[in-house]
C-alpha cells in the first residue's frame, strides 16, 4: 500500500460501542479516520461492493451474527486484495489464531488494547508490514512449524536476503531495515521482492509462514 495523508477505514462490529471507542481512540490522528461502518459480515461485503476503492483498512471483530468475522476476512482478502485487514478479538486460542492466519489478515490485535498499540498496528500494515502480537505470533510459528516442509527455495536465499527475512519476521518496516542495515530503502525493497519471489510468496503473513515452516528464523 503506497504512502497516503489519509486511510479510510471501514470498521466492522455487531457491538456499536465498541465502533465509537474505535472512533474515539482515533480522534486527533490524522492519518486515519473511520469512513464506513458495518454491525455484520453482510453489511461490510455490500459496502464493500459499492465503495471498495474508497477504502484503505477494515478493522474487523470475528465473533458476529449471521457471518463469522473469519469468512469475512478471508472473502476481503480474496477479492480486494489492495485492503488491508486487521483483525480485533477477544480470542486468542489456537483454532481462531489458525483461521486468520490461513486468511492471511495483516494484524491480529486483542480488543483490550490501547491507543499506542491500535495506531502502532495500523502504522505497521499502511507501511508494507504486519503486527500481531507475541502471543499469536508464538501459536502461529508453533501451528506452521507442525506442518513444516522444508522447501527447495530456501537454499537460493543469500545472506542478506535472510537477515532482512529475520527483520520482515520481527515486523520492521522497509524504512526501519534500511536505517538498521545501512542501506537505502529501494535496496530494501528490491530485496523483498526478490525473496517474495524466491519463496514463491504471495503476501508478507505468506512469507513469514514460510520462514517459520523452514526454520529460516527466530522470534525475537
Amino acid at each position: 500500500m503506497d504512502q497516503k495523508e489519509k486511510y479510510n477505514i471501514l470498521i466492522v462490529d455487531d457491538h456499536q460501542m465498541f465502533i465509537d471507542g474505535i472512533q474515539s481512540l482515533l480522534i486527533g490522528q490524522d492519518k486515519y479516520g473511520i469512513s464506513h461502518e458495518a454491525n455484520n459480515g453482510n453489511d461490510a461485503l455490500e459496502i464493500l461492493k459499492n465503495d471498495a476503492h474508497n477504502i484503505d483498512i477494515v478493522i474487523s471483530d470475528l465473533s458476529m451474527p449471521e457471518m463469522p468475522g473469519s469468512e469475512l476476512v478471508k472473502i476481503v482478502k480474496e477479492k480486494y486484495h489492495e485492503i488491508k485487514v486487521l483483525v480485533l478479538s477477544m480470542h486468542n486460542n489456537r483454532e481462531t489464531v489458525s483461521e486468520i492466519l490461513m486468511s492471511e489478515a495483516e494484524g491480529y490485535i486483542l480488543k483490550n488494547t490501547g491507543k499506542k498499540e491500535l495506531v502502532i498496528a495500523l502504522d505497521r500494515i499502511t507501511e508494507g508490514s504486519t503486527f500481531y502480537s507475541k502471543e499469536v505470533m508464538s501459536i502461529m510459528l508453533e501451528k506452521v512449524q507442525k506442518e513444516r516442509r522444508i522447501s527447495e527455495e530456501t537454499k537460493h536465499l543469500t545472506d542478506r536476503e535472510l537477515e532482512i527475512l529475520q527483520l520482515i519476521v520481527q515486523e520492521f518496516s522497509s524504512e526501519e531495515i534500511a536505517n538498521q542495515l545501512f542501506i537505502s530503502r529501494r535496496t530494501v525493497d528490491t530485496h523483498r521482492k526478490h525473496i517474495l519471489k524466491k519463496t514463491a510468496s504471495k503476501t508478507i503473513v505468506g512469507l513469514i509462514k514460510f520462514a517459520f515452516r523452514n526454520e529460516l528464523v527466530t522470534l525475537a
